[in-house]
């Protein structure tokens, strides 16, 4: 059995090289398997692997296929097993997930805001030369001891 990427099922569904896709399910997931106009059937793979792309839910498989204009698909549940789904990969390790990058997404919409006030204040601006001299001025004003530990 060959295999195939997500770009190259794309590439080949647009040329009409798709004559028919299959959910399999296999133990707690599903694998996509697809027949082509040459005959020769493979299953979709991960982008930099040859390891067969699983779905834990189907539904998330049509999901993909819809997307690369595969619209009509048969589901094969002889092998599935849904009592041996792969717990490990939770919703709640996505929430954490998403909720980091919601954070993060937030931070840098706060900075950008910040930064863009700043540019925007209207009022007088010191010159990066100018503050430059005032640090050297209260360093060199500092006793001898305080200046080495600084």
């Amino acid at each position: 059995m060959h295999s195939m990427t997500l770009e190259q099922l794309s590439a080949t569904a647009r040329s009409g090289g798709v004559t028919g896709v299959t959910l399999k399910g296999q133990g707690g997931g599903f694998f996509v398997e697809i027949a082509t106009r040459s005959g020769k059937n493979a299953f979709l793979v991960k982008a930099r692997s040859t390891d067969p792309r699983r779905f834990g839910n189907p539904s998330s498989a049509l999901v993909v296929l819809r997307n690369v204009g595969i619209a009509v698909a048969q589901i094969d549940a002889t092998n599935w097993e849904p009592d041996q789904k792969d717990m490990s990969k939770s919703r709640k390790n996505r929430a954490e997930a998403l909720r980091g990058a919601h954070e993060a997404a937030a931070y840098n919409q706060w900075l950008a805001d910040e930064i863009q006030a700043s540019i925007d204040d209207p009022h007088m601006t010191i010159s990066h030369d100018a503050v430059m001299a005032e640090m050297n001025e209260h360093i060199a004003a500092m006793p001898e001891a305080k200046r080495k530990s600084t």
